[in-house]
Formats: structure tokens, sequence, C-alpha cells
């Protein structure tokens, strides 16, 4: 039986078709409430146009988790400003696209300045909900399985029983809960340490060996000074003379250490 963690490209394909299934079952809701006047549409009309615009928003929606925690390393904003203002920008474009289906398949007039504002409030109401329910999804994955209990005492006599709790390694639970769990690498800046993940980046006031000692269980290697790498994140090794790079997820680029390239190379890394 193969024990064997998935890859990072099979989190991300499991991760996709859940979140898929989510905003599937948010335009079947919506189908069969009908809202923004298309519950006189037939039926069938309105599952393909709902479910479409679902998928839809969640390509709009989504890349806000990681938006979020690059301008919050970069400009020090506070998240929940930055989640605020991105997801009422994000709300514009498909408020078009929902007043397009609305007159369809017929010509769609220009909205007046009210109808415009009640339709984007409407889209906002539904698209904040759907991203609350993502963030607090998130939320969940990154919160410690288990709170930390005190060792309890055997009674005398009779043999302890611990049961091992199963719990992410501790340096993730020092990343916001946007960013999810899939750690790409670690990048040393100044006194601090930039997490990357699938879903974007942080910066961590740790040092690169601190935050190397409390990733145990991830399989990785700190590839250079400034750079440490999870294993299956790797995608491509790119050779230029005696420079090596990996080549990562998020078209983020990893150099290797010359003095490493031997080691990596014995362990299959190049």
């Amino acid at each position: 039986m193969n024990n064997a963690p998935p890859t990072f490209a099979a989190r991300i394909a499991r991760k996709l078709l859940i979140d898929l299934s989510i905003m599937t079952a948010v335009g079947l809701v919506l189908a069969i409430i009908g809202p923004f006047g298309t519950a006189a549409q037939p039926l069938a009309f309105r599952l393909v146009s709902w479910i479409a615009l679902a998928w839809l928003g969640y390509a709009f929606y989504r890349p806000l988790a990681p938006l979020v925690g690059w301008l919050h390393g970069q400009l020090h904003l506070p998240r929940v400003a930055l989640w605020i203002g991105l997801t009422m920008l994000a709300t514009i474009p498909l408020t078009a696209a929902i007043w397009v289906i609305e007159f369809l398949p017929g010509p769609v007039p220009a909205p007046a300045l009210e109808d415009a504002l009640l339709a984007y409030l409407n889209v906002l109401a539904i698209g904040a909900s759907v991203t609350v329910v993502f963030y607090l999804l998130e939320r969940g994955k990154a919160e410690p399985a288990a709170a930390a209990r005190p060792p309890s005492v055997p009674v005398p006599g009779e043999i302890a029983s611990v049961p091992e709790t199963p719990r992410q390694p501790a340096f993730l639970d020092r990343l916001p809960a946007e960013l999810g769990t899939g750690l790409i690498a670690l990048e040393m800046e100044d006194h601090y340490v930039r997490a990357h993940t699938m879903l974007g980046s942080d910066l961590v006031l740790l040092r690169m060996r601190d935050a190397i000692a409390e990733l145990e269980g991830v399989e990785g290697a700190q590839v250079h000074r400034s750079w440490w790498v999870a294993r299956d994140a790797v995608e491509r090794v790119e050779r230029e003379g005696r420079n090596v790079r990996l080549l990562l997820p998020r078209g983020l680029v990893a150099p290797v250490a010359r003095s490493r390239t031997a080691e990596l190379a014995a362990a299959g890394w190049l």
C-alpha cells in the first residue's frame, strides 16, 4: 500500500475540486431562489447561468487570499481592511456580469445609477458571504487539531495510555489562515523569513534555522543560505553553466548554492 504523501500538484487538484464543488452548490441554490429578477427565466437557463456565474465569482474572489497576504507583507496594512477593500473591488465585474445575464438573450440596456448601485450591493452581499465561508474553511485548516493539554499523571499501578494526536509542524501555526498550509519555500529577508505557500506569502519574525527546526516532518532542504524548499514543490531544475535554480509554483525561483549541489544531486533533487 502506498502511504506516500500527496504531491503538490495533487493537493492543488484536490483543493480546486472541493472549491468548485462548493461553488456549484452555491450556484444551485441561487438558481432555485432566482434572485436579481432571474426567477422568471426557465429553470434550465437559471441552472446554467448561475452555476457558470458561481464559477466566475470563484475566479474573481479566490485570488484575494494570496493578494491580501502579499499586500499585507508589502504595505503592512490591516488584513481586515484589505479583505473588505479587495472584495468590494472584485464585486464590480461580477455585478456587470449579473446585469448582462439578467437581460439575456435580448439587448442589454445601460443601468441607471440607482439600479447599478442596488445590483452592486446585492452581488456584494452574496460575494462577501461566499468569501467569508472560504476564509473560515482556510482558518479551520490552519488551526491546531487540538489545544495543547498538560501531561496527565498516571495512577500508580496503571499503565499510562498516551494517544498520539497528529499535529502539523509548529511553523505552520505562525502563518495567517488565508495562506493555507501548502508550504512551498522559505526565503530569508533581513531578520525575517518570508513563507511562500500555494496561496501567497507573508513575513514571519524568525531566524531561518529556527523556522527550519519548526518544520519537523516536512520533507525539504536548505538549498541556499537564504532559501529552504519543500521537496514536492520543485517543478523543474534549471541549469546555466555552474548555476542551478529550482523552479517553484507561483513563478518562484530558488537558487542552489554551489556548496549544496553535490549533496542535493546525491539525494535525487537534481
